[in-house]
């Protein structure tokens, strides 16, 4: 299949200071991508240097097999066929927010940009505020409008830094889903920058978890939270903790909670001290269970409770429990484990993963 967008083995920074360290991914047409990550990890420069406003210190950027940035060659950003929303939002301030939406559409007839502009406006849910500036609206409705505007001429390639920054946590996933539609009907290649994972997850076919300018997995959601490739990609994905044990052979490692059968990597040796990743939803609360553990924390989430549960040797683990089992801090209650992805790390990377992290 035909890449749409392809990065090999791009490094960028500013003045001597990299960056992006040697970081690769592609997409194909209508595929969205996500770069995912803290603050100041990278990720906006790589969309940037995608948008042709940064000069990779080295390796290539192609668009449809062409070389667009490159170390004999840059193309400049109005030739690249490729629409941005910045943080920022760039809105027209003396234009209304129908006039920003079709701003991108001056070639189509009046009758196409009006149904262009309507069909965006009401999926984005601003259809009541077309005759309105940007400094009468909110700053979520504002986020809306750049993105129908960017999305509205159909780029070969749209660009998202931060696209749901500023709404509301709870519009967040519910617009993420509306925007992945239209770009779907579109087949427009996406790519969006997040520190966001359930944003990243409602919107992205494929996500790249990045940190300290480097491109630790790029790969499914599902991927990143059931096989992620190393530590961090562990601890940054989703909830859980790393709970000891050690491997008694190519499909068993004994931990405190007992045995946990699955495939273990062909370089554990048998003995091998290993850090086993150990999610909310591996841990059941059985009443029936002889295995116990102190619940010494509770957040109450709705239909669920998220316990922080104490076993015997003092190790920490999380559970997700049904909210109508309502225990008490400090009570002990019946755990079992219920595991079917086994997930394996040396014990001393785990350390100094930690280590690094604290």
């Amino acid at each position: 299949m035909k890449h749409v967008l392809e990065l090999k083995e791009i490094t960028l920074g500013y003045g001597k200071q990299k960056v992006v360290e040697a970081i690769s991914f592609a997409l194909s047409e209508g595929q969205i991508g996500c770069l995912l990550g803290p603050s100041a990890c990278g990720k906006t420069t790589v969309l940037r240097a995608i948008a042709g406003f940064e000069r990779p210190f080295s390796g290539e950027i192609l668009m449809k097999g062409v070389k667009v940035s490159g170390k004999a060659r840059i193309v400049p950003p109005e030739r690249r066929q490729v629409g941005m929303v910045f943080q920022d939002f760039a809105l027209f301030p003396h234009l209304t927010v129908h006039d920003n939406i079709a701003f991108g559409l001056a070639k189509h007839s009046n009758a196409a940009r009006t149904r262009r502009t309507t069909q965006l406006a009401k999926l984005l849910g601003i259809e009541n505020i077309r005759t309105q500036y940007p400094h009468q609206i909110s700053g979520g409705q504002q986020q809306r409008v750049a993105l129908a505007r960017a999305i509205a001429p159909r780029p070969q390639i749209l660009l998202l830094d931060e696209p749901f920054s500023s709404m509301d946590v709870e519009l967040r996933e519910q617009v993420a889903k509306e925007v992945r539609v239209i770009l779907k009907q579109d087949r427009t290649t996406t790519m969006l920058v997040s520190h966001h994972q359930l944003e990243a997850f409602a919107m992205a076919d494929v996500v790249g978890v990045m940190n300290n300018g480097q491109l630790l997995q790029w790969d499914t959601a599902y991927n990143l939270y059931h096989r992620p490739a190393c530590t961090y990609v562990a601890d940054f994905v989703g909830e859980g903790v790393f709970l000891s044990g050690s491997v008694v052979d190519e499909h068993h490692v004994q931990t405190e909670l007992g045995i946990i059968c699955g495939v273990v990597p062909v370089e554990f040796e048998k003995g091998s001290p290993v850090e086993v990743l150990i999610r909310p939803d591996d841990i059941i609360h059985d009443d029936n269970s002889n295995q116990t553990a102190i619940v010494i924390d509770k957040v109450f989430r709705g239909a669920e409770f998220l316990y922080t549960l104490c076993l015997d040797s003092g190790a920490q683990v999380v559970s997700l429990v049904p909210s109508h089992h309502d225990h008490h801090l400090n009570e002990p209650i019946g755990i079992r484990l219920e595991i079917d992805h086994l997930v394996v790390f040396p014990r001393d990377e785990n350390q100094a993963q930690t280590s690094a992290l604290s």
